[in-house]
């Protein structure tokens, strides 16, 4: 299996042209798609590079999503705004990306896991349209970095008391003493910082609206899976901490999901309101990996995976909307029914399937997550029932905002829309809602 991931990497590297590399981008994802269904098990290429079941489907995400970030920045290659370089940006961050969810052992996996933050970076800093996209990528870099260091030192910690940090080889810490908790918390600041949560998600919209469209659909739709899949990894090194020690990270993730929820509906910006409904999202999924249960890991998968499909989608929409009245402000891009009637309908569907509407993959990943709060606490029904309302009231009210209303004078006409965009709008809408007849391949047994 990942012999084959490789092999579609050295495909990627080998085209130079901007056609070429989507072609290889979705070739790796049929690769990946249609010959390692049944090899679920812990397979490798040597001693430091391997892929299980969670590694394998954010692989296949990754490739799928990175090819429709070419796709959607097809004005990069019309207005030759140093495309070649925007290839070989996209190249090595697929690369990184691949590098990360395929590590066996936890100090390469870190040393990927921040140099996929330089590609990122050179995405925002290069390709972005204001002159704030400056202070964006200053604030992610100093986030994700401060949040880093301390892992590494966790990493160190762990080599020094266990003799190795290959993954399900590093010794258990099963005691549950007050450094011990320092320990722990040092190891998983830098993935919730990078998930993000409430507290520490203020890097997040700022980066998602200076960056182009490219740049947001690969923070959506992959990088911020990053955070949920290390959290995956390191949650079972330190049981006795965890265990006696889950209420903050439910209770942060789902009561910051509801405040955040609430900014959600008094924003303006569109590419802010889908950052927001981020948050809040993977606040949820913080709350069900804070349970340790089957169901909060699995539920955590599946609604990484639908979110990344939905939320990159939405961006592509905004950023259509962007491209044909040169705002992303609610107010000017009100009443698109009246410009654009056919893209209505992928605003609705994709809008819908932001509120977990069946039959995406976020209703069954968020009935596995709710299903795993409630357990833990009954009292959690109660903020569960408060997210899971402003969801969909923050949906509804982007979609009926930006679609319905009479709209602004000076916008005239404006193309309806592009068999490219609706091709794009298709592949984020059909694999959201068609995985779900084969769940099965996103549930961790």
């Amino acid at each position: 299996m990942l012999k084959m991931v490789f092999f579609s990497l050295l495909m990627i590297g080998g085209t130079s042209s901007w056609f070429g590399l989507q072609v290889s981008m979705f070739m790796g994802a049929f690769f990946l798609g249609f010959c390692g269904l049944n090899e679920f098990f812990f397979s490798g290429l040597g001693s430091m590079f391997g892929v299980d079941f969670v590694g394998y489907i954010l692989i296949l995400l990754s490739f799928w999503i990175m090819g429709l970030v070419c796709s959607a920045s097809q004005k990069v290659f019309d207005y030759k705004n140093f495309f070649g370089s925007f290839l070989v940006v996209s190249v090595f961050l697929m690369l990184s990306l691949v590098l990360i969810f395929s590590s066996v052992v936890y100090l390469t996996f870190y040393i990927f896991f921040e140099g996929s933050l330089i590609p990122t970076m050179i995405l925002i800093l290069g390709w972005g349209y204001q002159p704030e996209r400056l202070q964006a990528g200053v604030y992610m870099l100093f986030y994700t970095l401060f949040a880093s260091l301390p892992l590494l030192v966790s990493l160190l910690m762990l080599y020094y008391k266990g003799g190795t940090l290959v993954m399900f080889l590093v010794p258990i810490e099963s005691s549950s003493g007050f450094l011990d908790f320092i320990w722990y918390f040092c190891t998983v600041f830098a993935f919730v910082v990078k998930l993000p949560v409430f507290l520490v998600h203020l890097w997040l919209p700022k980066a998602h609206v200076e960056a182009p469209v490219a740049g947001s659909m690969v923070l959506a739709g992959v990088l911020l899976k990053l955070g949920g899949y290390g959290l995956l990894r390191v949650c079972g090194i330190f049981p006795g901490v965890a265990l006696g020690f889950p209420w903050f990270w439910i209770s942060l993730g789902i009561v910051g999901g509801v405040l955040v929820s609430l900014i959600c509906l008094r924003q303006t910006d569109i590419k802010a309101l889908i950052a927001y409904s981020s948050v809040a999202h993977m606040g949820l999924v913080l709350g069900g990996i804070g349970t340790l249960s089957s169901w909060g890991l699995s539920g955590a998968v599946v609604v990484m995976v639908g979110h990344g499909l939905c939320s990159s989608g939405l961006f592509c929409l905004a950023n259509v909307v962007y491209e044909r009245l040169g705002s992303r402000s609610l107010y000017i891009s009100k009443g698109l029914l009246n410009f654009m009637p056919s893209m209505g309908l992928w605003w609705f569907l994709l809008s819908i399937g932001n509120m977990a509407a069946p039959p995406s993959l976020n209703l069954l990943g968020e009935i596995q997550l709710i299903v795993a709060v409630v357990s833990w606490s009954s009292l959690a029904i109660i903020f569960i029932g408060l997210l899971s309302f402003f969801s969909v009231s923050y949906s509804l009210y982007m979609y009926s905002l930006s679609q319905h209303g009479k709209y602004y004078s000076s916008v005239f006409s404006c193309c309806s829309g592009k068999v490219r965009e609706y091709l794009i709008m298709m592949l984020h809408w059909l694999p959201l809602n068609a995985l779900i007849l084969k769940s099965s391949y996103l549930i961790i047994n």
